[in-house]
């Protein structure tokens, strides 16, 4: 949840330094700081909280090295301040570390720092790792790093520099992330991509337990592993003519779901090429329940995923925040597809119940968007979203392909089983123009930002929905809340009159998912409900869906197949967060309290 960066070369380490946290606030943005080993062996530290640009106006004069490694924080341990940024020092100032990821026996290492005389002088569990660093007896400043990890307990991504090793930083993973980028007499340090690909595209991405030493010249692993190349486009991480992340990805996503979709229609047999799922038919036709897991946005898609697949496949399914999965010893059964759904896959919560899954034997498959992540690495198969880099906290085009890889993951699913080769047909053709009908939903933008403007007057508002348009009001409700502050509840709109309903009134609005399908009578008897007691609505919906005799504002959306319409719907709610909270003033790619990656329980 936080972002480290590191260099080490010819160059002055402080711009570059500076550049990465800058292309890693979305991954923390409350306090940030760079530690660099000057010349002449001394270590200097800045850091403070805010964001990246304060830490830069701040910075000293004649500030500069050669070697140096840098943060941005998400709290975690103790507020947003100065002393708790990071890098944290020892109290020699020799040894300064970053860290992202929790110790979670940092409360005892304190007490036994504390014992020993060892001034503490931040709230935060990492301090205790520079201080062991240290502490210990090795030669090596690597083993010194392995000494100091053997008494800790947790995750963590870290970066460590000593002004007695010049020339080298070392760094380590458990749980979050490190990748090296490697230079041409110069190397990085980042825990994600966005950091290094103006430097470098070729990369080594750490394993968890692994370390690794690097140097100006080159690095060693524990592992012994080389670099890779990758194919990545830098200008994927800029935000070019939008004024905001956000709002480029969610122009993207009609292309996103193009990318995700290129060549796994097959129209002649109605069903769909997932290689990489590694399940041939026969064990398909093993599958007797599927399990979705996920948390935030990626839990509700997972609901959206689950409906899918118990129409197509006729199979049980059903999604389960992973945040809590494995803490109630889960039953794990071996007919029992499990599926792990992360945008970054690096969720840690996602990422451990997939370790706890295999760990009991069972299979689990994953939807991600970063190719060789830690989850991807971790399940038996999956799909790759393709959706490309998503930088917004607020997760819109990875999401529309989520629904597009459960929608594949249905189909092929479905064909194995009673699933016509008629409705596969029919259901790829739809697939096929859904690129399409998202650009259609797209031009309908002014309009919703009308809507939203009135929206974000609101302190609380109600989205609703009946079965696949509950997890649409679910997702609809999430991204409102997350970036607009406001309150934001999801119901399922048969359950209104079982108690929310004595909370509607004029100054509480209600967005409803309203779509034409086999439940739109009852969607409009419960708008009549919430009418009734002067609730003001607005309605997403389809053209040919009759609204007359309420007064209501609405959002028409084209029709697609019955089962892929919940995407569709999706589109616009992402819209009016948006729009409301532009209209609120406020920092959309950057919501308060939140991060891109949680890496943290």
């Amino acid at each position: 949840m936080c972002g480290i960066v590191g260099y080490l070369g010819p160059q002055d380490a402080v711009p570059i330094l500076l550049e990465g946290l800058a292309r890693l606030e979305h991954r923390g943005y409350d306090s940030a700081g760079l530690a660099v080993l000057t010349d002449a062996g001394a270590v200097r530290v800045a850091k403070r909280a805010g964001r990246v640009r304060d830490l830069a106006a701040g910075l000293p004069k004649r500030f500069a090295g050669h070697l140096g490694i840098g943060h941005t924080r998400w709290a975690t341990h103790g507020p947003a301040t100065d002393a708790n940024a990071h890098p944290h020092t020892d109290a020699s100032g020799r040894v300064a570390v970053v860290h992202n990821g929790i110790l979670d026996n940092a409360a005892t290492l304190r007490a036994r720092l504390a014992e020993r005389g060892v001034p503490l002088t931040s709230d935060t569990d990492t301090e205790v790792l520079a201080h062991l660093v240290a502490a210990a007896t090795a030669d090596t400043l690597e083993e010194k790093v392995r000494q100091a990890l053997g008494q800790v307990e947790g995750t963590w991504g870290l970066a460590v520099l000593h002004a007695d090793h010049p020339g080298e930083i070392v760094v380590a993973c458990n749980g979050s992330p490190l990748i090296l980028g490697v230079g041409n007499g110069e190397m990085y340090v980042a825990s994600d991509l966005a950091a290094l690909v103006r430097h470098t595209t070729r990369v080594v991405m750490l394993e968890d337990g692994e370390l690794a030493t690097v140097t100006a010249d080159g690095f060693t692993t524990s592992t012994g592993k080389g670099a890779q190349e990758i194919d990545v486009d830098p200008d994927s991480y800029e935000a070019g003519d939008h004024e905001s992340f956000m709002r480029k990805e969610i122009s993207e996503q009609p292309s996103a779901a193009e990318s995700v979709l290129r060549g796994r229609l097959d129209e002649r047999f109605g069903t769909t090429h997932l290689g990489g799922l590694n399940l041939d038919a026969r064990e398909s036709r093993a599958v007797r329940r599927v399990k979705i897991l996920g948390c935030g946005s990626s839990y509700y898609v997972g609901q959206m995923g689950a409906g899918l697949i118990e129409e197509l496949a006729r199979v049980p399914a059903d999604a389960e925040p992973a945040s809590e999965f494995r803490y109630r010893n889960p039953i794990i059964e071996l007919d029992t597809l499990y599926v792990a759904v992360s945008q970054s896959g690096e969720t840690v919560d996602t990422l451990l119940a997939v370790q706890e899954i295999r760990r009991k034997g069972g299979r689990v498959i994953g939807l991600v968007n970063v190719v060789g992540s830690a989850i991807a690495r971790a399940c038996d198969g999956g799909i790759y979203l393709h959706a490309g880099p998503e930088v917004a906290v607020a997760s819109t085009k990875a999401l529309t392909n989520m629904f597009l890889g459960f929608a594949l993951l249905a189909l092929q699913l479905g064909r194995v089983r009673d699933l016509s080769v008629a409705d596969g047909r029919r259901l790829v053709a739809a697939l096929e123009q859904l690129p399409g009908k998202m650009k259609e939903v797209l031009d309908t933008e002014p309009q919703i930002a009308e809507i939203a403007r009135e929206l974000s007057r609101a302190e609380s508002l109600f989205f609703v929905g009946r079965v696949r348009g509950y997890p649409v009001a679910r997702e609809g409700a999430q991204k409102f809340k997350e970036i607009t502050y406001r309150h934001a509840e999801a119901y399922p709109t048969s359950e209104l009159k079982h108690g929310p309903l004595a909370l509607i009134a004029p100054e509480v609005p209600t967005v409803a998912i309203v779509p034409a399908d086999e439940l739109t009578e009852r969607n409009i008897g419960a708008l009549h409900e919430i009418a009734a007691r002067g609730g003001p609505l607005v309605v997403v919906t389809h053209p040919e869906v009759d609204l007359t005799g309420l007064d209501v504002r609405r959002i028409d959306v084209p029709r697609s197949e019955v089962e892929l319409d919940p995407v569709l719907l999706t589109i616009p709610l992402q819209l009016l967060a948006y729009h409301a909270a532009q209209e609120l003033g406020l920092d959309i790619d950057k919501p308060r309290n939140l991060a891109k990656s949680v890496t943290v329980e």
